[in-house]
């Protein structure tokens, strides 16, 4: 009995001490990034005659152009081969959508701006040219210039 009483206290007094650390959860591992484009964020790939978009988000691939009804498919995970980046889905209309995203500069013929991505949307039997950067940079970029990620608001 006297060996039991002082190993029971001794649990009792790390019973009531300090727990062990949760285990901590992994980082998730970073976005695919290309050409300086982080493809984990909504990305704009756009052309020219006939004028057209595609807005690749968390939330799927959403195509639209002058005349054409938007169509989205569920955006899949991207591939990544080397400079290219390719998106793959089957819109809500049954058609397959195709982004293939190069890293290379980009014009797009009509402004002064220059892409850091040139894009290839293959959607049914279609195959249009275009160029694309993050939306952000899209939407925050003038009319010339490269179209670059916009710079962090001051504290």
């Amino acid at each position: 009995m006297r060996l039991i009483l002082p190993s029971l206290a001794a649990l009792a007094l790390a019973a009531c001490g300090e727990s062990a650390p949760a285990p901590s959860t992994p980082a998730p591992p970073p976005s695919p990034t290309l050409g300086g484009v982080d493809l984990g964020q909504p990305v704009r790939a756009l052309g020219t005659e006939p004028f057209w978009a595609v807005d690749i988000g968390p939330d799927g691939i959403a195509y639209e152009g002058v005349d054409i009804p938007r169509e989205v498919a569920p955006r899949g995970d991207v591939e990544l081969m080397g400079t290219l980046a390719v998106f793959t889905g089957a819109t809500d209309t049954g058609r397959t959508i195709t982004v293939t995203l190069i890293d290379t500069d980009c014009s797009d013929g009509m402004s002064d701006r220059l892409y850091p991505l040139t894009a290839r949307v293959e959607i049914g039997d279609k195959t249009l040219q275009g160029c694309a950067a993050s939306r952000a940079a899209v939407m925050a970029s003038g009319e010339s210039g490269p179209v670059a990620e916009p710079a962090p608001a001051a504290p």
